[in-house]
């Protein structure tokens, strides 16, 4: 069975067209199937095209959200209301096309866990969204040591078993393939289509960037130090120990030696200022986040609230 999971806010023009799009190309793979549809809090008429839909069609499932949760909490509904034994994730601005998915499938047949799409002819504003893109996918790629073209394109294919292992939180949806990388998974990515956007408007931005810079230096240590912080908080610990020494062993002997007077020098105050307030925020970044996901798995909890449901069967 195959489930494709779609994140929708403020898309009522698309849904339509991307619904009779996507039910044409799912009839002929001859598969079991079927289409969960995560409205993520829209203000617009999107929920009720979307029940006006999954009325007609008991294939198509539709979940809502009370408010605006995001992306992340909206594929984590979709990953675990999903039956399939793999799942499809796409966006529902039509920018991705269904006519990929066939190909997605055909990939995944050679024993691979992932297969992401890769929007080689990306159709968006080269400044404000590839130029920033095309950076941030060399970071994570060299950060995480998952090389991929294109972690932001939301066109992708899981193996239910790897998609499920995660709960997902903040943005970190789109660093599902690096995560996976833990668990041993094998990834690739093929070219896919991208198409610019007809209806509706963009609800990312340059904005993002800072957070997807954030984001990386999370999977980095959730994939390599998550069961061993010290390395990673011992390592910094020790070398600005090692640098504090050299510097305080430097002003004894200008001290002892030279005689010069060593306990004005507001340069020495503000760079150990500047680098103790930079390890306490990362460290306590880092922390918190960790606090988050102890929360949330403690008490069960998830990170989105659901006001309605459509055609899903609940767990027994």
């Amino acid at each position: 069975m195959i489930s494709v999971v779609i994140p929708a806010y403020n898309e009522e023009e698309n849904i339509p067209i991307l619904y009779e799009k996507l039910k044409k190309v799912l009839d002929n793979l001859g598969e079991d199937y079927e289409i969960i549809f995560v409205d993520d809090g829209s203000t617009d008429g999107t929920y009720e095209i979307l029940k006006e839909i999954a009325q007609k069609d008991k294939k198509v499932k539709v979940i809502r959200f009370r408010r605006n949760f995001g992306q992340t909490a909206a594929m984590y509904a979709g990953f675990e209301h999903a039956k399939g034994d793999i799942i499809i994730t796409m966006d529902a601005d039509l920018q991705n096309d269904p006519e990929d998915i066939p190909r997605l499938l055909e990939k995944m047949k050679e024993g691979y866990d992932i297969v992401s799409g890769w929007r080689k002819d990306r159709k968006d504003p080269f400044f404000s969204r590839k130029l920033p893109s095309m950076i941030a996918n060399w970071i994570i790629s060299k950060v995480t040591g998952v090389h991929l073209h294109d972690y932001g394109c939301t066109l992708k294919a899981y193996k239910a078993d790897i998609a499920k292992q995660y709960r997902l939180y903040g943005d970190m949806h789109r660093f599902l393939p690096a995560l996976a990388k833990r668990f041993g998974a094998k990834i690739t990515e093929i070219p896919v289509k991208h198409h610019p956007r007809l209806y509706g408007k963009s609800k990312y931005g340059i904005g993002r960037t800072i957070r997807v810079i954030l984001d990386i230096f999370l999977v980095k240590f959730l994939n390599e130090y998550i069961t061993r912080p010290l390395y990673v908080f011992g390592g910094i610990g020790l070398t600005l120990f090692g640098v504090g020494f050299l510097i305080e062993l430097y002003l004894t002997v200008l001290k002892l030696f030279f005689g010069q007077d060593i306990g004005h020098r507001p340069l020495l105050i503000l760079g150990v200022l500047l680098i103790l307030s930079g390890i306490q925020l990362v460290s306590t970044g880092i922390i918190a986040e960790l606090i988050v996901r102890t929360y949330y798995e403690s008490k069960g909890e998830k990170p989105y609230i659901i006001q309605e449901k459509i055609n899903v069967e609940e767990e027994k």
